[in-house]
């Protein structure tokens, strides 16, 4: 799938992969929604997430936590609070860091909660996306809170790009599972 340059096309792609993903977690029996990855899944490839996320909880808690990060932005620089993306200290070289935070700080989180969780924070981004129009979204420039980039691209990546990688660890994860 392309990524999305308009707004109909982000609604559209965030809500078909949100929906493959959780087909994928439907077709899963709860033994193995609840089981840890195997250990192939940590040398899947040089990214630091293959290592990290040991089950499907880390993952979707690594959605849930980047869905907090792009309401949280946008919510602050609309209200006139100019506040980067990252949070202090981090920034896109060290976010691997931030990352490993979030992992740490949800390690008692159940399955169901981040469930739960993330589908709320899905139904928040669509809504937030929805306030947009498709040029407050996609043209550059509009908000100088966003940089070289536009609004739209962040929302993709917290979106579809993120969910289409979900699903690649999940499909790992199906076949792998022993």
């Amino acid at each position: 799938m392309s990524r999305a340059t308009t707004k109909p096309d982000l609604i559209t792609a965030a809500g078909e992969q949100f929906d493959k993903l959780w087909k994928l977690i439907g077709s899963m029996s709860d033994e193995q929604q609840n089981a840890a990855f195997s250990d192939e899944m940590a040398s899947a490839g040089k990214e630091a997430h293959w290592s990290r996320d040991k089950n499907l909880r880390d993952v979707l808690i690594h959605l849930w936590e980047w869905h907090g990060l792009l309401l949280d932005w946008v919510s602050a620089n609309q209200s006139g609070v100019t506040k980067p993306f990252l949070p202090e200290p981090y920034n896109w070289k060290t976010y691997p860091a931030m990352n490993v935070g979030f992992w740490d700080k949800h390690q008692n989180t159940p399955l169901a909660d981040a469930k739960s969780m993330l589908r709320e924070s899905h139904n928040k981004v669509m809504a937030l996306i929805e306030t947009f129009s498709n040029d407050e979204l996609f043209a550059r420039k509009h908000f100088a809170w966003t940089g070289t980039s536009t609004l739209g691209a962040y929302c993709v990546s917290a979106t579809a790009s993120h969910y289409e990688w979900a699903i690649k660890k999940f499909k790992l994860h199906v076949k792998t599972w022993k």
